[in-house]
């Protein structure tokens, strides 16, 4: 399985009430075999340019692994689903994500040698 990165550009009237959004979409991931690692909400925000005839949206990252097949499958069902604005799921790099991992490591462990 491969590292994903999904952002999904919500409908900024759902802002009071995410969840039913976000629960469809956390089972497109999980019926094409994918699993959740991370999320994380932006909140709402304004569009540099209107989608749909809005200008604001709420925005949500979420970092997965997904087996080969399962992006297609994912980006066709996104594309169809009312809630969703806009959506961005991309690949990875590995490398950049273990150097980044590793600069992280480090710091962590010259700021327990200062304490």
């Amino acid at each position: 399985m491969k590292e994903y990165e999904l952002s999904v550009l919500f409908h900024p009237d759902l802002e009071m009430n995410l969840d039913p959004a976000l629960d469809k979409v956390k089972k497109i991931i999980e019926q094409n075999g994918g699993k959740i690692e991370k999320e994380e909400s932006d909140g709402k925000k304004r569009l540099a340019y209107s989608i749909n005839g809005q200008d604001f949206a709420v925005y949500y990252f979420i970092n997965l692994s997904l087996p080969a097949d399962a992006p297609a499958k994912i980006s066709s069902t996104l594309n169809i689903t009312d809630e969703v604005l806009r959506y961005l799921l991309v690949r990875v790099d590995e490398r950049k994500a273990k150097m980044a991992q590793a600069a992280k490591d480090t710091k962590e462990e010259s700021e327990e040698q200062g304490e």
